[in-house]
């Protein structure tokens, strides 16, 4: 199996150095190249087709939310996940309603990097439930005012789901990894998997935060 190539994106060279040092360790991971600005960031994608980029949010120039628009839009495979001083960051949020992956701390434990890299890169997401119920208050007072919330625009991509990847893609919702789905509907971690699979192709996403996305906003999962 291949390494996963990885891009560093971040305005401090110290930052970039030291997440250098963490990964290069790992046999599978691969950091093919460095850019300090979200507009280098955007042609280092498309020169390099990385498959993970880790994108500080809040860089002078074009940030990250910018950058991971554009990255998304562009239709590249490479999969983004944001880097945050804080776990409730705003600006984190929005970067993943322009199709980020999830989001890390800065300050995360080597390992906790680690394992976010191979997730994202595998079709996962990082994002923990605490994180999962803040991000869908956000969503829900995004329009049409100040306190009101936005009116359920109905996907028919839904109606393709089969009540079982309903179940699934409720829990995952919550913010439960495979396995946690697997032990509460009594199904295989495989199973659950496979499920998660087929959800992601019949709502026609990149992965399980934008699903949910679609599921909050067309009115299956309440605020």
């Amino acid at each position: 199996m291949s390494a996963i190539r990885v891009l560093l994106v971040d305005d401090q060279p110290l930052l970039r150095m030291g997440f250098t040092l963490v990964l290069q360790d790992e046999d599978d991971l691969d950091v093919v190249g460095e850019a300090s600005d979200g507009a280098e960031a955007v042609a280092q994608v498309a020169a390099l087709r990385p498959d993970v980029v880790l994108m500080d949010v809040r860089m002078p120039g074009t940030n990250g939310i910018e950058a991971t628009r554009q990255i998304v839009a562009s239709g590249a495979d490479a999969r983004v996940l944001i880097l945050t001083t804080f776990d409730l960051d705003e600006y984190a949020f929005a970067a993943l309603r322009e199709g980020a992956s999830g989001f890390l701390l800065k300050d995360a434990r080597p390992g906790d990097l680690i394992a976010a890299i191979r997730s994202v890169a595998s079709g996962d997401a990082v994002i923990s439930p605490r994180v999962t119920r803040r991000m869908l208050e956000l969503f829900s007072g995004e329009m049409p005012g100040v306190g009101q919330t936005a009116p359920a625009v109905a996907d028919p991509k839904l109606e393709s789901l089969t009540a079982r990847e309903r179940e699934v893609l409720l829990a995952v919702a919550e913010g439960l990894s495979n396995a946690e789905v697997a032990e509460r509907l009594f199904l295989s971690e495989a199973t659950v998997k496979t499920h998660v699979g087929r959800i992601l192709t019949k709502l026609e996403v990149r992965d399980r935060v934008q699903a949910v996305v679609l599921a909050y906003r067309s009115g299956l999962i309440e605020g």
